[in-house]
């Protein structure tokens, strides 16, 4: 039995609607699919998104198949309950995942920078007919592979979206001692909310005091 962690990389006319309202919307940083199924063309979800309840429920009021949604409020974002049909790039990468032994395993991470990250176990031969068919306008890129779900640990690299905000942050003083400016500043220069400027640098810096902590000249 094999684990790998991919990542999935859209071109801009493959992405699904709710996915490119992620990648546009200076609110809304990634979602994290904690769980779902798809029966006969229905998806039943339940995800974290970090960002502005508003603005991922605008998405889904402007889009055909939303069968109906719930929204909860938490630090940093919110929960989300969703059931909607399957459009054709969400079938596709369905079929290209649907083979014998073949396990995704949560959370799959939908990111900002036109990506998807996610963990496959199976039986190797099955995972490499899963490489070998992923869908148009949908490159794959191979994390890591183990013997073990060892493999499905997200990474704690850093998004781009986090590298924008902590970029924009140290180049307009957030960091110095005494602070020149404060989150407000740097919301200002992301173009989003004071929250959400907030998370992007409390998750970016996270993802890189482990990455320092965890790699092999530190230990």
């Amino acid at each position: 039995m094999k684990a790998a962690r991919i990542q999935l990389q859209y071109d801009p006319e493959a992405l699904s609607p709710l996915h490119e309202g992620i990648c546009t919307d200076p609110d809304l940083e990634r979602e994290v699919i904690l769980g779902g199924h798809a029966v006969e063309g229905v998806e039943t979800i339940t995800s974290f998104v970090v960002g502005e309840p508003a603005a991922y429920e605008a998405l889904l009021e402007d889009r055909d198949g939303v069968l109906e949604y719930a929204v909860t409020p938490a630090e940093d974002g919110f929960f989300l309950y969703l059931r909607q049909e399957l459009g054709p790039e969400g079938t596709s990468l369905l079929n290209a995942l649907a083979q014998e032994t073949v396990v995704v395993v949560p959370p799959i991470e939908v990111c900002a920078d036109r990506t998807m990250e996610l963990t496959l176990v199976g039986h190797p031969d099955d995972l490499r007919i899963v490489l070998e068919e992923t869908p148009p306008g949908v490159s794959l890129v191979v994390e890591r592979v183990g013997d073990d779900l060892s493999a499905r640990a997200p990474g704690g690299g850093v998004s781009a979206r986090q590298r924008e905000a902590l970029e924009a942050a140290r180049e307009l003083g957030y960091y110095e001692v005494p602070r020149r400016n404060g989150i407000e500043s740097v919301a200002a220069e992301l173009s989003c909310a004071v929250s959400t400027a907030s998370a992007l640098l409390r998750r970016g810096e996270a993802r890189a005091i482990e990455g320092i902590l965890e790699s092999p000249a530190t230990r």
